[in-house]
């Protein structure tokens, strides 16, 4: 019961001094080390030219490489040289194909961001760059089978 009463005594105190100070709520944790450099790139059918850059563990090549296991650029440029499936603003997604004989197709989903900054403005490029591809997966599936990387 004490403790309930020290945060209702403290909970404006704390309210005023991030009104003051510029706060708004709980700080937004730095992201990961994020390694701009493009692996791969390829122009879609409407003339936008994607990077996949490295990345790190949230976004890019080192995200899905990991994750999804999709380790070939042959894979991601397949699926960004089809038509563009869905664009919402400047995040663009892209739907590809990978078969392999008695074998069902799988479907690999690329997702991009063709801006400048991440929707959560968390990561930013330099002047003129674009984010690119946020992360590439087989559609239904945790990680995509081995074969699909041959």
């Amino acid at each position: 019961m004490a403790h309930l009463r020290t945060t209702a005594i403290f909970a404006p105190a704390i309210a005023a001094m991030m009104f003051f100070t510029g706060l708004s709520g709980p700080a937004q944790a730095a992201p990961p080390h994020f390694n701009k450099t493009v692996k791969c790139k390829q122009e879609d059918p409407d003339g936008r030219v994607v990077p996949t850059r490295i990345g790190n563990s949230e976004l890019g090549w080192n995200h899905f490489a990991l994750r999804h296991n999709i380790r070939k650029c042959k894979i991601v440029n397949a699926a960004l040289k089809g038509n563009v499936d869905i664009v919402s603003g400047a995040d663009i997604q892209y739907f590809g194909y990978a078969m392999r004989p008695g074998q069902r197709r799988v479907t690999i989903v690329v997702k991009a961001r063709y801006a400048q900054k991440t929707a959560d403005g968390r990561y930013k490029m330099d002047r003129g760059q674009k984010v690119g591809v946020i992360t590439a997966y087989c559609k239904g599936m945790r990680k995509c089978p081995e074969w699909v990387n041959q």
